[in-house]
């Protein structure tokens, strides 16, 4: 925390979450960051990264977007700063999801232009260089399909940590004919997985995961298939944002994170007592409103 102990302010960020369907049954696609990492190293996430400046264009995008201002705002819900700020958000979420997993949610312009072959070579050559979707979108005469996104979640990193982040959590559905492949600079490999399995391989310490990509894989328990999951989506809203609040540890730079709906969440510091976490390790598929952090592994318990 800086200084003055004023916690650092969330930089707006976006999250693309990748579904399917195989074999009758909803699948997610999970990328593993690097390593080398500042955030979250070597953890399973959902395609995503910080809305930047060239996000910020209205003018530009709008002419590249397949969504009108009132469709935008219908179609992602309303937001302080009016649809201006949904729509940054949104097109953050595309190059995101584009440049992490090589899936691109756009088409191509009228008279077409776009190449998807030659907008993935691309991507591979260019993505290090701020500012290369930007050009890619305009040489190319992309189309955005923000009407693929659906509102899921909006998350904000806990007050006592160095890096902050105001992360909007987007469904989309893997378009035709498309593959995922991870960009092998900031993520490392990919997985389409059942969120069951994902959570069963957090529990053993195989896959490491994120504390929202925990609790939205806990969810989607409840929609085993892609029909279950769009019926929810259709009368989703983003709801209160999720902020956890971390309660640091005894031992070394162990934490537990309560979310909103724990009951100790509004409790203060010294009221709360969590007792021997390494014994409250819940089963993979239990509700939580806790999670413990030990040795870059955030498990549930209970």
């Amino acid at each position: 925390m800086p200084a003055d102990n004023r916690p650092p302010v969330p930089v707006p960020a976006a999250t693309v979450i990748l579904v399917r369907e195989e074999a009758g049954h909803l699948q997610v696609y999970l990328l593993r960051r690097s390593q080398t990492s500042g955030f979250m190293p070597g953890s399973y996430v959902f395609p995503g990264g910080l809305v930047d400046d060239r996000d910020r264009d209205d003018a530009l995008w709008l002419t590249h977007a397949d969504l009108a201002p009132d469709a935008l705002s219908e179609r992602l819900g309303q937001a302080a700063g009016g649809f201006e700020t949904l729509l940054c958000y949104g097109v953050a979420a595309v190059r995101e999801t584009f440049e992490e997993a090589g899936v691109l949610l756009a088409r191509p312009g009228f008279p077409a232009q776009g190449d998807f072959g030659r907008a993935c070579e691309r991507r591979l050559a260019e993505s290090p260089a701020h500012g290369w979707f930007t050009r890619l979108v305009v040489s190319d005469g992309w189309v955005l399909t923000l009407s693929a996104l659906s509102r899921w979640a909006r998350w904000i990193t806990p007050e006592r940590m160095p890096r902050r982040f105001d992360t909007r959590f987007f469904v989309a559905v893997l378009p035709p004919g498309q593959a995922c492949l991870p960009d092998m600079q900031e993520t490392t490999a990919g997985i389409w997985i059942s969120p069951r399995a994902a959570l069963v391989e957090n529990i053993n310490g195989k896959m490491p995961l994120s504390p929202p990509t925990l609790a939205t894989l806990h969810e989607f328990l409840s929609t085993p298939t892609l029909q279950r999951l769009q019926t929810v989506l259709s009368g989703r809203n983003w709801g209160e944002p999720i902020m956890p609040r971390l309660v640091p540890l005894e031992k070394g730079r162990q934490f537990v994170l309560l979310l909103p709906w724990d009951p100790m969440y509004g409790l203060n510091e010294n009221e709360i007592r969590l007792g021997d976490v390494e014994s409250l390790v819940l089963p993979a598929a239990e509700p939580f409103s806790r999670v413990w952090h030990c040795n870059g592994l955030f498990r549930p318990i209970r």
